[in-house]
């Protein structure tokens, strides 16, 4: 069966049901057994805060929009725990008492509208107000959750860690009963700073689910500070050859702000975004993006674009909208999936594409760790399992992957 051989080759054992549920034969009592989880308690649901232990790819257009609720896989499951990480795609998952979501992107919370209703969910509190504002959740479902605080759920201690992926998105940190502990990256960019967090230095990771998007050799991104000195030097040097020139930052509905951010900054101007994005980057809460928007287009030589708007036909389309103060667009596409390894780190062998008045760079700017980090951070962390989360849809990918994996914990 090949859900049993995915328990062997990440080494995770069935779990084994207590004498009470046994005697159970109903197709739910198989699930628990197939999934490696414990039946919860019917009273499931409450949360308490307990003690603060520190200080503190993308809104995609999903292509999964129409999909009908399938089985959740069990890498979504957290073995013994009524808990599933960004699964609400399957509809009410059996067993689950707690939905946790990682962070407000389509892949991760699609399956979640106005109309959810098959439980509890957990999340960064800057999450939270992204599924009130643009999902309409019934707010009597959602429990917010600040970072580096512990909360008890259901007799699991959870810490949310910042992700240093997208706004609001953060690792889960969970302790059980027994001692055993998770952590669930959900999508970060693994970073030196992590490395300090107290849950994590000198502390023992028993099962670490891994973003595993790019855990491929060919990937070593150049570090997020170099790729931002790199557009603002080039958008420097741009407007020196041509001052009517329009910048155009891609984005998907969160994320790539420190983009446009340092390019504002460094020009002294403020950011164009239409109605719909300035409500979500306001309900952040940050001044320093709050400050720096503003609704008309003409007022600004910055705009904010959905990354999917980045090809020359809509440029040029919006380039007529302010042909009478621009004559020229230089966009930029930042994002991980434009990395080149004949690029690699060296940012200045990076060749833009033009045609006409446009000129589209793509820059490796990533919120998704890189080989070389993964590599690191899993080396700093030395689980005991490893279950990557990405890619594992065939098992010579999976294979791979778990032979990188050995390979780093050998040393």
């Amino acid at each position: 069966m090949k859900q049993s051989n995915l328990f062997e080759v990440w080494g995770l054992q069935k779990f084994t049901p207590p004498e009470s549920n046994k005697k159970k034969t109903t197709k739910q009592t198989d699930l628990f057994q197939v999934w490696g989880l414990q039946k919860p308690s019917p009273s499931t649901s409450s949360s308490s805060k307990k003690t603060s232990t520190a200080s503190r790819k993308r809104v995609r257009d999903s292509p999964w929009a129409n999909d009908t609720p399938r089985q959740c896989p069990f890498y979504k499951k957290l073995p013994g725990t009524p808990f599933t990480v960004d699964a609400f795609r399957y509809g009410c998952v059996q067993g689950c008492s707690a939905y946790f979501l990682t962070h407000f992107h389509a892949d991760h919370y699609i399956g979640l509208t106005k109309a959810w209703s098959h439980g509890p969910i957990y999340c960064s509190s800057l999450t939270s107000r992204l599924l009130r504002l643009s999902l309409s959740v019934n707010p009597s479902f959602i429990h917010p959750l600040e970072l580096d605080v512990e909360y008890t759920i259901n007799g699991v201690i959870v810490t949310l860690i910042e992700a240093n992926h997208c706004p609001g998105a953060a690792l889960i940190h969970l302790r059980l009963l027994d001692g055993t502990c998770y952590l669930h990256t959900g999508d970060f960019r693994a970073s030196k700073q992590m490395q300090t967090h107290p849950l994590l230095f000198n502390r023992r990771v028993h099962v670490l689910y891994l973003d595993t998007t790019y855990c491929n050799p060919r990937y070593k991104f150049p570090s997020k500070e170099d790729v931002l000195s790199y557009v603002v030097r080039i958008t420097k040097e741009f407007l020196r050859k041509q001052p009517r020139t329009l910048i155009v930052v891609g984005s998907y509905s969160i994320g790539k702000e420190c983009v446009y951010l340092a390019i504002a900054k460094a020009l002294g101007v403020k950011v164009f975004a239409n109605a719909s994005r300035r409500r979500i980057l306001e309900s952040f809460g940050w001044d320093d993006i709050s400050k720096s928007l503003c609704t008309d287009g003409k007022a600004t030589c910055l705009h904010v674009l959905p990354m999917s708007a980045l090809k020359f036909e809509r440029l040029d389309e919006h380039l007529k909208v302010y042909r009478e103060q621009y004559g020229a667009v230089l966009a930029f596409r930042p994002t991980g999936w434009t990395y080149s390894e004949k690029v690699g780190e060296h940012l200045d062998m990076i060749r833009p594409t033009s045609r006409g008045k446009v000129t589209i760079y793509g820059v490796p700017y990533s919120e998704h760790s890189s080989f070389t980090e993964l590599r690191e951070f899993v080396q700093f962390l030395r689980p005991d399992k490893i279950i990557p989360t990405v890619n594992i849809s065939n098992a010579e990918s999976r294979e791979k992957m778990q032979s990188c994996f050995r390979e780093w914990l050998r040393r």
